[in-house]
């Protein structure tokens, strides 16, 4: 009988506050939270500036919609998608059905190798058009720190993705420990076809007599 899966009790265990809080992909997630806020809230207060006698706002990076747009689209949906697995990591362990569980691994790791590969390109499409950006009245410091924070991004993400991979693994593992049959097993104690009666058996008092024996004799009179 499966006793665990995926890292935890199937019984169904405590939630702990200060163990969870101290779980590496706990601190990961909170970090790629933080950093998602950062790279999306810097664009959309600080991302968009006018010329002097312009009343139009254009993207810092290069004066490049695609660009802005891009990172707040990527930074939001991390934003949204760390909150959502903070949650199931959070009441992962009172699940007790095994298969729920590998749902939500399998939706972790995918994400999370998914996430991880849009925020190393966001890193080179923003660091990219920084390169080439020649606007006077662009915020630098604020440039700079959405770049940063998005190669910060990409190795948090990183991390969940092997985090989740390692658990996806390990809950194969212990789900394949399952029942083994012992017709089959040729290590099991117990044989796997009767070989004749148990020690000891001793036949009934009452046995048949030999064909021919045994039938009806009439009376002498």
């Amino acid at each position: 009988m499966e006793t665990s899966a995926y890292g935890a009790s199937l019984a169904g265990g405590a939630f702990d506050f200060w163990s969870f809080l101290k779980r590496p992909q706990t601190i990961a997630r909170l970090f790629s939270w933080l950093f998602a806020i950062v790279v999306f809230a810097t664009i959309v207060s600080e991302g968009y500036m006018n010329e002097q006698h312009e009343d139009i706002t254009k993207c810092m990076f290069n004066q490049n919609e695609s660009a802005c747009s891009y990172g707040i689209g990527v930074g939001v949906l991390a934003f949204l998608a760390c909150a959502v697995f903070i949650v199931l990591d959070a009441y992962f362990p009172q699940i007790s059905n095994a298969n729920e569980r590998k749902y939500i691994v399998l939706g972790d790791l995918c994400f999370s190798g998914v996430w991880t590969f849009l925020w190393f390109v966001c890193f080179c499409l923003l660091a990219n058009q920084w390169s080439h950006t020649t606007q006077s009245a662009v915020l630098a410091d604020a440039a700079r720190a959405v770049v940063t924070f998005s190669f910060f991004s990409t190795a948090t993400w990183a991390l969940l993705t092997m985090f989740a991979l390692q658990r996806y693994r390990q809950g194969v593992d212990e789900v394949g420990l399952g029942y083994n049959d012992p017709s089959s097993d040729h290590t099991s104690p117990y044989p796997s076809a009767y070989t004749g009666a148990p020690e000891g058996y001793q036949h009934s008092p009452f046995t048949a007599s030999p064909a021919g024996q045994g039938g009806y004799q009439p009376p002498a009179y």
